[in-house]
């Protein structure tokens, strides 16, 4: 043992912090469910349905194997146990996020959804038509199970959020991100699990938990956002085109006469709610059609009262500049949110904190050696 190792030695002898470094994705897939997963010719009807049953945000989208070219040019595919030979393959994500940007009209010249059989029409398309609409889509990545903590910590570090893992893959010997897989069965391994995964591991963690977001370097001081008038047409297509998952909304008042479909710099401006893919994951088909030219806080008051889930208009998520590290995990797995805003003591707000910038952060001071 090198006498850096020694600063902080454990039970055993062993460095808390290294016992950490020599884990594996594997020992986070450990009790990951059956992948969900949708065929390709499924219509979005579907879909939307099979994402709110089992509450996720993102779905593979299954084919026959050897008829597409994957996302990002990949090739993922799902051998038979037997044979060996390829039964599907995996040709793309497809997020809540590009369903609500194909129904706001992003990708074509249209206008807004105008009526009900407009609706109709646009959720009856394959999945399959939609996957790429927006930016996270457009690649599809496999971790592999042999692939350490510390690595996989880069990767969701640099915007990727989510990533097959291949169980008993074919592809032997190979640890890091793949385009190119085949195994006989895969699970989904995302953002939040590993940071439900760091927050089991706190004790080895101390040493950034008890850092706040300021000393951290966490929080992302750019921020874009909509007004409080804004219709939740206009916030889909703000966010398409920022490539945003979240925006937060913001007091008009704060802002005098501005075109309200628009995004705004959200800077020193007054917090009043938050609109994401993730509030939208129990929406009912029937209220996500009724509510699109609904401003974002009639939007968001209506799906309270629809689905009895949180309010983000009423339990606003935000942080200090000085708060720990370790508060702001409790807060994203406590609510199920990807982000949390960072306020000054007026409740202006100043950053945000996002999954991506705290497993960053964990992983810097992971292999800096710091105390």
């Amino acid at each position: 043992m090198k006498p850096t190792d020694l600063k902080k030695v454990g039970a055993g002898g062993v460095d808390p912090r290294r016992r950490l470094k020599d884990m594996l994705v594997s020992d986070l897939i450990k009790d990951k469910r059956r992948l969900v997963e949708v065929p390709y010719n499924a219509t979005l009807v579907d879909t939307m349905n099979a994402l709110t049953a089992n509450k996720v945000l993102a779905a593979p989208v299954a084919a026959p194997p050897g008829h597409w070219i994957g996302a990002g040019g990949s090739m993922i595919l799902e051998s038979d146990k037997q044979t060996g030979a390829a039964r599907k393959q995996y040709i793309g994500m497809v997020t809540m996020l590009d369903v609500l940007c194909h129904i706001a009209g992003n990708h074509v010249d249209t206008a807004a959804v105008s009526s009900e059989d407009d609706f109709e029409r646009l959720m009856q398309v394959p999945v399959s038509s939609i996957i790429g609409h927006c930016i996270e889509s457009l690649s599809l990545w496999t971790l592999n199970s042999n692939t350490s903590i510390v690595d996989c910590m880069e990767v969701f570090s640099k915007g990727v959020h989510r990533a097959l893992v291949p169980l008993h893959s074919q592809m032997e010997n190979v640890a890091g991100v793949e385009l190119v897989e085949s195994a006989l069965r895969y699970c989904m391994l995302t953002q939040m699990d590993l940071i439900k995964f760091l927050k089991m591991h706190e004790e080895e963690l101390s040493g950034v938990l008890s850092r706040t977001v300021r000393n951290l370097g966490a929080a992302s001081d750019m921020v874009f956002g909509v007004t409080d008038k804004a219709k939740v047409m206009d916030v889909i297509k703000c966010m398409y085109r920022g490539s945003l998952n979240a925006v937060p909304i913001m007091d008009s008042r704060d802002y005098g006469d501005i075109d309200h479909s628009q995004l705004i710099n959200c800077r020193d401006g007054k917090i009043v709610g938050t609109f994401s893919a993730t509030d939208l994951r129990g929406c009912p088909i029937s209220t996500l059609r009724s509510g699109m030219n609904l401003t974002v806080i009639d939007f968001l008051e209506k799906l309270h009262e629809v689905s009895g889930r949180r309010d983000p208009t009423r339990e606003l998520l935000t942080c200090l500049p000085e708060s720990l590290i370790g508060e702001v995990v409790d807060k994203v797995i406590d609510n199920h949110v990807h982000r949390v805003w960072v306020v000054d003591d007026q409740g202006s707000i100043v950053g945000l904190v996002s999954l991506t910038d705290i497993i960053r952060g964990a992983r810097v001071w992971m292999i800096s050696g710091e105390a």
